[in-house]
C-alpha cells in the first residue's frame, strides 16, 4: 500500500501534539512532490484516534495509528519497538522527528536498529534534485558553518529537526481523514521500565519558541541593568525576553533563553533586538520573523540589513523611552 514515502513521527504528550511534528508535516508535503511520493504520519498512543484529523489535515496522506496502553505515556523501548515494526512494514524512504527530548531519545534508538544514519538537530531539509537524496543541513563546529549531510547507501534517510524552523502548514478541514491501523502486536517484555509517577511543574517562563512577541539582547546590554531593561520592555508588550550567544556565555541570562544556530529557532511576530550585531549565526535562529526591529548604536552593525525596523541609538536611552511611551499609551 505504501512504500518509498516519507514518514513522521508525530510526537504527542497527553495528547496533543507537538508543534514541531505538525511543521515537519507540512516540510514533507513539499519534499515529497520532487520524489512523487506520499507522507505519512505514525499517530502513537493510547486513545490518540481524534489526533489523525490534525495529522491529515496539515498535509498527510495517511495518518497510521497504532493505540496500545503501553504506548501512554511516552517510554523509550515500547516506542522503539513499534516504530521498529512500522517502519519495516511501510518502508519509507524518510523518516522524520522533531528535535525534542522525546525525539532525541527515540530516532538514534530506530536508526541504530534499522542499521542506517541519523542526522540530528538539522535546520534544513531539500531533495537533491539528480540523485533524489535528502540533503540535510545543521550547524557544525559550534555554529561556525553549517554542514550538508546526505545518507546515500541506506534507506530510511533519518532526521531530527529543530523546533520552530519549518512553518507550521495551514490546516485544510476539509481535508480527508485517511486512517490505516497496521495489523502488530506489542509485546508486554518489550517495556523494561515502569512508570511509578508523572510529576508536571509550571514554568513561570513562556518558551522563547512559542513567544508572539520577543526582546531579545546581545553584548551591547552590557548584563544585568540591561536584562532589566528588556525585562521591562517585554512586560508592557506582553512578551517573553531572549538572549544572543554572547550574552548566554557571558552568564548573563540563562541558556534556554539562547537564540541562534546553537540555541533555539524562533518566528515570532515581533523580534526586538537590542545590542545585537547581528552575526549570521544569530540571524539563522529568528530571520523567520514576521517584523524584526534593531535597536544598536553602531550604525553599520549587520542587523539593520535583516532588520525591517532600525532604530541608531544607545539602548540604554531608547529602551527606557519606550517603556515611558508604552506605559503612557497603557495609562499607566
Amino acid at each position: 500500500m505504501f512504500e518509498n514515502d516519507i514518514m513522521v513521527f508525530i510526537e504527542q504528550t497527553d495528547r496533543e501534539i507537538a508543534p514541531v511534528s505538525l511543521e515537519l508535516l507540512g516540510k514533507a508535503r513539499e519534499l515529497a512532490k520532487p520524489l512523487g511520493c506520499k507522507v505519512l504520519g505514525v499517530v502513537l498512543g493510547s486513545h490518540v484516534e481524534p489526533l489523525c484529523r490534525t495529522v491529515c489535515a496539515c498535509g498527510a496522506d495517511a495518518a497510521i495509528l497504532y493505540e496500545h496502553q503501553l504506548l501512554q505515556p511516552y517510554m523509550t523501548e515500547p516506542y522503539a519497538h513499534a516504530m521498529n515494526a512500522i517502519i519495516g512494514k511501510y518502508k519509507p524512504q524518510i523518516v522524520l522527528f522533531g528535535a525534542t527530548p522525546i525525539g532525541r531519545d527515540l530516532a538514534p534508538r530506530l536508526s541504530a536498529r534499522v542499521h542506517t544514519g541519523l542526522t540530528a538537530d538539522c535546520t534544513g531539509l531539500e531533495i537533491d534534485p539528480e540523485t533524489k537524496n535528502l540533503m540535510m543541513t545543521r550547524p557544525a563546529f559550534g555554529g561556525n558553518i553549517m554542514a550538508t549531510i546526505i545518507c546515500p547507501e541506506h534507506r530510511p534517510q533519518m532526521a531530527t529537526v529543530r523546533p520552530g524552523v519549518m512553518p507550521r502548514p495551514q490546516e485544510d478541514a476539509k481535508a480527508k481523514v485517511n486512517i490505516v491501523r497496521p495489523d502488530m502486536r506489542l509485546p508486554s517484555k518489550c517495556r523494561n521500565v515502569r512508570i511509578i509517577d508523572v510529576v508536571k511543574t509550571v514554568s513561570e517562563r513562556a518558551r522563547i519558541e512559542d513567544a508572539k512577541i520577543i526582546v531579545s539582547g546581545g553584548r551591547g546590554t552590557e548584563g544585568k541593568r540591561g536584562f532589566d531593561l528588556l525585562r521591562e520592555l517585554a512586560a508592557e508588550l506582553g512578551g517573553t525576553v531572549a538572549a544572543s550567544r554572547a550574552a548566554v556565555d557571558a552568564g548573563w541570562i540563562d541558556k534556554d533563553r539562547q537564540v541562534g544556530q546553537t540555541g533555539k529557532t524562533v518566528r515570532p511576530t515581533l523580534y526586538i533586538a537590542c545590542g545585537i550585531s547581528g552575526a549570521v549565526q544569530h540571524l539563522a535562529g529568528m530571520d523567520g520573523s514576521e517584523i524584526i526591529v534593531a535597536i544598536n548604536k553602531d550604525p553599520n552593525a549587520p542587523i539593520f540589513e535583516t532588520a525591517d525596523y532600525g532604530i541608531v541609538g544607545d539602548l540604554f536611552q531608547v529602551v527606557p523611552e519606550l517603556v515611558r511611551q508604552l506605559k503612557a499609551e497603557n495609562g499607566k
